[in-house]
């Protein structure tokens, strides 16, 4: 399995989004009852993977945003194990 296939923009812009869409979702004050909570997941979500930097749906199609070599781990590309 390869990890970090989210370059450092993605992933910034997934936590940022995510933040948004989880306040939005929670408030109530644009969207409530289950569209409230579809945000919220959605949210949810985009923050959880921006904050890990791994898409499983990226890694389905192949897609990487991730600037050079996508190692097993994030240790494996700077030569040091944890």
């Amino acid at each position: 399995m390869n990890f970090a296939n989210e370059g450092t923009r993605d992933r910034g812009a997934r936590m940022m989004g995510g933040l948004l869409l989880l306040v939005v979702g929670w408030s109530g004050l644009v969207a409530s009852g289950i569209p409230g909570l579809v945000l919220a997941v959605v949210g949810f979500v985009m923050l959880a993977t921006g904050l890990v930097g791994w898409c499983p749906a990226y890694t389905v199609f192949g897609i990487t945003t991730r600037k050079g070599r996508v190692g097993h781990c994030p240790n494996c590309d700077s030569g040091q194990r944890a």
